[in-house]
């Protein structure tokens, strides 16, 4: 049996079908990715939930969400925005209840702006944390209630300890850290944030999901592996020195092509 780690992938609702072979032969991890957008989240999503038990009969790889994000902050300074968020949240959760999914992704409060000015405001950086758990303080509980682990994504995130240092303020065994790799390597080329890797390195055990995508670190690209500049071998060798197994994900734009992404990372000898 192979030590190399198992890929699995971030998929749109409308895709699952192009894919279901690959991830039902081999049980690998599903992030769902219908149940982010606020129209989604407003309607009656029980359509959806029954189109995917069905598509996923016979799946039994770990299957996770991705949480809502579009249009706000989880330290919003604003209560009344924070009771909407945390509202979204709850609801979200409710999706992972009905599907058994055990993870949500959620995305990072930091900036840019806020990695040099932090740091030149007393307490500012306290302060954001106390808003994230006004806001996700209940979210939390209700996490724990259910089983479902909490991996907070880097978005704009320079430090990759910023992220690491929020998730250990829960002091919860269902608050973990989520890794982006377009997202940080965008972060090292074009705002001087360290090499991809480095992330893998500073979140150790606490890094249970990560999004694999390619760019150019210059911006988003959601590139399949290969069509990049990040270097594939050291992730994977940081990766490979971690007990915590985290999901490994395709996230791609191009997700008709997808298993020719996992198909690079194989042939490198990198994963299965």
């Amino acid at each position: 049996m192979s030590n190399l780690p198992t890929l699995g992938a971030a998929i749109a609702h409308e895709n699952l079908g192009l894919h279901r072979d690959w991830l039902i032969e081999g049980q690998r991890d599903l992030e769902l990715q219908a149940f982010f957008k606020p129209e989604a989240l407003d309607g009656d999503f029980s359509d959806v939930i029954a189109s995917t038990k069905k598509t996923l009969d016979g799946h039994t790889g770990r299957l996770g969400i991705h949480g809502p994000f579009w249009g706000f902050s989880i330290a919003s300074h604003d209560p009344a925005i924070r009771r909407v968020v945390t509202d979204r949240f709850l609801t979200a959760l409710g999706v992972c209840e009905k599907l058994h999914a055990t993870q949500m992704v959620i995305h990072s409060p930091a900036t840019t702006w806020g990695y040099n000015n932090l740091q030149v405001f007393p307490d500012e950086a306290a302060k954001l944390t106390e808003r994230v758990h006004l806001t996700l303080r209940s979210v939390v509980k209700r996490a724990e209630e259910l089983g479902v682990t909490l991996v907070i994504e880097n978005i704009e995130d320079k430090n990759p300890m910023d992220r690491v240092r929020l998730a250990e303020s829960f002091s919860s065994p269902n608050v973990k850290v989520s890794l982006d790799t377009g997202h940080a390597h965008y972060a090292h080329v074009s705002t001087g944030g360290p090499p991809v890797d480095v992330h893998v390195i500073a979140a150790g055990n606490l890094l249970e999901h990560v999004h694999i995508q390619d760019a150019d670190g210059f911006a988003d690209r959601h590139w399949l592996p290969g069509e990049g500049t990040i270097n594939w071998i050291a992730v994977f060798r940081a990766l490979g020195r971690l007990a915590s197994n985290p999901r490994l994900v395709l996230e791609v734009r191009d997700q008709a092509n997808l298993q020719k992404g996992a198909r690079h990372l194989v042939e490198m000898g990198l994963a299965v």
